[in-house]
């Protein structure tokens, strides 16, 4: 049943329906409203799509009611009950804001020249009815309708559980976002939705009614960006404009929820020690109760824990994406550097600082990446026969090694590839006999790049305006950004000496060790095991904040430019110290290539599935089987 307090009622009807208002009722901004229909929780928003119009009377609708109502199209005559049951089951099936409730009501919109009816959920009792203001025809699915005919768009609820959220929103109609006003039981914010069926792919839109959750260090216009503090959060107004990432999505349709947690200003902080100003998001594998790494931990700890979240966007400087894409066990891709502006975006530092999205399926993760990227990233399907390995184990005396090796295997198998082991450091020892050894040459350049350029970029700003409008005051910052930007204030290195040491670094990776192909973009691909999967409880007590690992593997696409990508290829048991019990953590592997063949992981990745070898993940507990999050 519909439930929906009476008074609300009269403020929507009084708001949509009432002309020529005076200027202090027009004051009184309406902003939807929420109700319940068989216990799920709807936004309705303020904005009808349409009016139908009907003979006065045919409404047994009384002057407050909002009906439950289904729009379907009828191409092919008069539609009969069984089609009408069959579309109804297949809703059912593409849609989780669309339920049986909605055929309380059905208009029947004729496409074929014929007339538009208002039915019953039987077809049986029918009365013509007009579409009035609708630029064309209504899209099929769920909605509500007032008494007057005022058509409204049902938006689902969740609740952010995970607490991966930052701030929730609602469009407009206008280009711009506003924070969503409603909530539901859960603790929690709310996330509306609208229906999957208002929405359908083109080539023009190939994100159409994908839903996506966008990185708090991102411009959405409307709303304020928090970058994961406070203060920042209060400080400023809302953004003007979209950052250029955002508005590519949204310009191939993406359906934007909200913006998602950030560890502060984007650096490295470990839950539950490090976050002081917002609550570390959840990480909902295994116990739920590890570690979501950071700072893109909001959008993985949503995409990995919510079926209704499509995908999110990330930002990956030092492993921001694929470092809360490997605990969380998530396709997660760091982008050849530049593939995207980074205007409208928080910097870490400009040399570094990428745009990368994370995802449960292979196939969209690519199709996000085509409207993110545009004519920077090429598709193709060639692809090297040489496959340099690093980390991977010489024997399967473990279940994870096995898996490792299996993967390796499968990998070599499948590309007809020479495998061989690979060591940066050796090769560079081989290459550059008379330059310093790379952990000499590189050190802490990554550490400091990021400290003085942020410094730079983002605290100088930051405290200065801050303390013109708060009589002097500096602002609260987390210890582990406070804790980089004093590494970087004591160390006498300038930026034009780190970028050299990173440039020299990068020419001869770029050129001697994974070089560009003419017939498969990439000579090489690079394949290794970024970590082994272990337990990382969010409660345990830390004596503060370390700074970022020194040279890695993981940084050689950092410091080169080039693309990495994390796939996930299973998971290994562990025996919790929170429900004593055996529990599961994902493991995965990364997948670099040539600076700008990101086209090709992709293409490589989406054909890896298609043969078995890779899978779609889960939402849960498990990334194979899923299962509900332990709290």
């Amino acid at each position: 049943m519909l439930q929906i307090p009476y008074w609300q009622l009269f403020i929507l009807v009084a708001a949509l329906l009432s002309a020529g208002s005076s200027a202090t009722e027009q004051q009184l901004q309406f902003t939807g409203l929420t109700l319940k229909l068989n216990g799920i929780h709807y936004y309705v928003p303020p904005r009808s799509v349409g009016v139908i119009a009907l003979p006065p009377s045919s409404s047994n609708a009384s002057e407050f009611n909002l009906v439950p109502i289904t729009v379907v199209t009828n191409r092919e005559g008069r539609l009969e009950g069984n089609e009408l049951r069959r579309l109804a089951a297949n809703f059912s099936r593409a849609d989780d804001v669309f339920q049986d409730a909605f055929l309380h009501s059905v208009f029947v919109q004729d496409t074929t020249g014929g007339q538009n009816q208002v039915c019953d959920r039987e077809l049986r009792g029918c009365v013509e009815a007009h579409a009035r203001n609708v630029s064309s025809s209504l899209p099929n699915g769920p909605y509500f309708v007032s008494s007057k005919g005022h058509l409204f768009q049902a938006y689902r609820l969740y609740a952010d559980t995970q607490g991966s959220f930052s701030e929730t929103c609602i469009p407009d109609g206008n280009g711009v976002f506003a924070v969503l006003p409603a909530n539901i039981p859960g603790q929690s914010l709310a996330v509306a939705v609208p229906s999957r069926l208002y929405f359908k792919p083109t080539a023009e839109k190939p994100l159409a009614g994908v839903r996506v959750g966008i990185k708090d260090i991102y411009d959405l216009k409307g709303l304020k960006t928090s970058n994961g503090n406070r203060a920042w959060y209060s400080h400023y107004p809302a953004a003007r404009a979209n950052a250029q990432a955002v508005q590519n999505l949204l310009g191939a349709g993406a359906v934007i929820v909200g913006k998602m947690k950030t560890s502060q200003f984007a650096n490295g902080e470990t839950a539950t020690a490090d976050w002081v100003d917002y609550h570390a998001p959840f990480n909902p594998r295994g116990d739920g109760y590890q570690d979501g790494s950071s700072s893109s931990t909001g959008p993985a700890a949503g995409e990995a824990s919510y079926s209704w979240l499509d995908i999110t966007l990330g930002s990956d400087t030092g492993g921001s994406i694929r470092s809360p894409s490997q605990v969380q066990g998530l396709y997660g891709n760091r982008p050849s550097h530049g593939l995207v502006l980074m205007d409208g975006v928080m910097p870490l530092a400009p040399e570094y600082d990428t745009a990368g999205l994370l995802a449960r399926d292979p196939h969209l993760w690519a199709t996000a990446a085509k409207a993110l990227y545009r004519d920077n990233i090429t598709f193709r399907n060639a692809y090297p026969t040489s496959i340099l390995a690093v980390g991977f184990p010489n024997t399967s005396s473990t279940p994870y090694e096995a898996m490792l090796t299996k993967f390796v295997k499968n990998l070599t198998d499948f590309l007809s590839a020479d495998t061989r082991a690979y060591n940066v450091e050796q090769s560079w020892r081989l290459g550059m006999p008379d330059e310093q050894l790379l952990p000499d040459l590189l050190n802490n350049t990554y550490e400091l790049l990021t400290a003085k350029g942020q410094g730079k970029l983002v605290r100088e700003r930051f405290y200065a305006e801050y303390a013109n409008g708060h009589d002097g005051r500096l602002p609260h910052v987390d210890p582990s950004p406070r804790q980089r930007w004093s590494f970087g204030d004591s160390d006498l290195s300038t930026i034009e000496e780190l970028v050299a040491a990173k440039n020299k670094f990068m020419d001869w990776f770029n050129d001697e060790e994974l070089p560009k192909s003419h017939e498969t973009c990439s000579k090489h691909l690079l394949v290794y095991v970024p970590r082994t999967p272990a337990s990382k409880y969010r409660d345990t007590y830390l004596t503060g904040p370390s700074r970022p690992m020194p040279f890695s593997t993981s940084r050689l696409s950092v410091y080169s430019g080039a693309p990495d990508m994390v796939v996930p290829i299973g998971e290994v048991p562990y025996h919790s110290a929170i429900t004593n019990h055996v529990e599961v953590l994902p493991a995965t592997v990364d997948i670099m290539a040539a600076k700008g063949c990101d086209g090709m992981i992709f293409s490589l990745v989406q054909d890896l599935h298609a043969a078995g070898l890779l899978a779609t993940v889960k939402t849960g507990r498990s990334i194979v089987s899923g299962g509900d999050v332990l709290y």
